[in-house]
């Protein structure tokens, strides 16, 4: 009997989107526009929506890699509704994984995660209206965004007053999904972290100026953003490494964390380029592993070696070096340990003020070298994105 109902519930499926498609609400100026904040105690970034009857702003960590919104549903809105078990919302959620079955009383259920405790939930789906905004200012509505309501301990260690996380990973109603099916907006959106302000924004074609790797696949994490690493180098030396597949991108791990059998490897290759640079290493402060007298002007760079040498990452002193105090610094990586999962997650600083770009239409990660290197900065250009139409940039 279930088999048999999975052909009415594509066609069915298919009605609902080109229903979305012909009632999209159109962003005045081409795409959403998301003011991102750092959170000074546990550095993570935020970011505020309006969702709900009364519309209020809600606080949500941005989470690059998770499936969908979800957020503590504590505060009451008038017009929320829950999913049924065997809807097609619900199928979209579990992205079609479970066998069809008739719509039930039951409400559907997901899966959702804090990744700063590793805490899991089963929450149930619900939808709401939601109100985004472009870089004007002006605002758009969403009827029935899905979402889905977590228990008040799944928002443990998560920043101060934060109601969830905001997702952008590749699910069907990940933040980014859902508003292209919304509002007619190209498969992609662009990232700009700042140690203050920054900003995530669609719409916008800035491809001329940034280079382009692979977005690839990780085994077991379909929702994340990978890239291959094909060498890693210091100062321009090579280090002794096989080629590192899928280092993850991350905007809810701080500092870049490496496996142990890397780190080691990566650390001694750093602290030899230092010596010969004449820096002074000093105790290690947590959870940094090799720290230095900030008195030094010039560090080791480093390159992250993508798909060819003609396409690398550079890294250099403002996303190498955390000043812990006024006399130490410390090199921003972590020892992951042994039974790390990956091999290594790039961490948040080590993204602040460089321009990402992920197109999810192509599969195709867009980065820039650090902003800060020609006089900028992902605050000053969020400043010149608020007064001036996308298509204008």
């Amino acid at each position: 009997m279930a088999a048999s109902l999975l052909p009415l519930l594509l066609f069915l499926f298919l009605i609902t989107v080109n229903n979305l498609s012909a009632a999209q609400t159109t962003l005045s100026h081409g795409g959403f526009f998301l003011d991102i904040t750092k959170d000074v105690q546990t550095h993570q970034y935020t970011t505020q929506l309006l969702i709900g009857t009364p519309q209020l702003p809600t606080k949500l960590v941005v989470h690059l890699s998770g499936e969908s919104l979800w957020l503590n549903c504590a505060q009451s809105s008038s017009s929320r509704q829950f999913v049924r078990h065997g809807s097609l919302p619900c199928l979209m959620a579990k992205s079609g994984a479970q066998t069809p079955i008739p719509p039930s009383p039951t409400i559907c259920n997901v899966r959702q995660e804090n990744p700063i405790t590793g805490s899991t939930n089963l929450g149930d789906l619900a939808e709401d209206i939601l109100t985004v905004f472009d870089n004007m200012g002006s605002p758009a509505t969403v009827d029935r965004f899905i979402f889905s309501c977590s228990p008040e301990y799944l928002l443990q260690n998560l920043a101060s007053s934060a109601k969830g996380m905001l997702s952008f990973g590749r699910s069907k109603i990940a933040f980014q999904s859902q508003a292209v099916n919304n509002f007619n907006i190209p498969r992609k959106f662009v990232l700009c972290l700042s140690s203050s302000n920054g900003f995530i924004i669609s719409g916008i074609d800035i491809s001329k100026s940034l280079s382009y790797t692979p977005l690839i696949s990780s085994h077991g994490h379909q929702d994340g953003y990978y890239v291959n690493v094909k060498a890693i180098k210091i100062n321009g030396r090579k280090l002794v490494l096989q080629p590192i597949r899928g280092v993850e991108i991350s905007t809810v791990v701080p500092y870049t964390i490496m496996k142990s059998s890397i780190y080691g490897i990566f650390t001694k290759a750093y602290v030899k380029a230092a010596a010969s640079m004449n820096m002074t290493m000093v105790a290690p402060v947590a959870p940094f592993g090799v720290c230095f007298s900030s008195q030094q002007g010039k560090v080791p760079e480093i390159e992250l070696v993508l798909q060819s040498e003609l396409v690398k990452w550079m890294i250099q002193r403002r996303n190498l070096m955390v000043q812990v105090s006024d006399l130490i610094m410390c090199l921003g990586f972590v020892d992951g340990g042994l039974s790390m999962s990956g091999s290594v997650v790039l961490g948040g600083y080590q993204l602040e003020d460089h321009i990402l770009e992920f197109n999810v239409g192509t599969g195709m990660l867009g980065f820039s070298s650090s902003l800060l290197t020609k006089g900028n900065s992902c605050s000053s250009m969020k400043t010149a994105l608020v007064s001036t139409p996308t298509e204008s940039l």
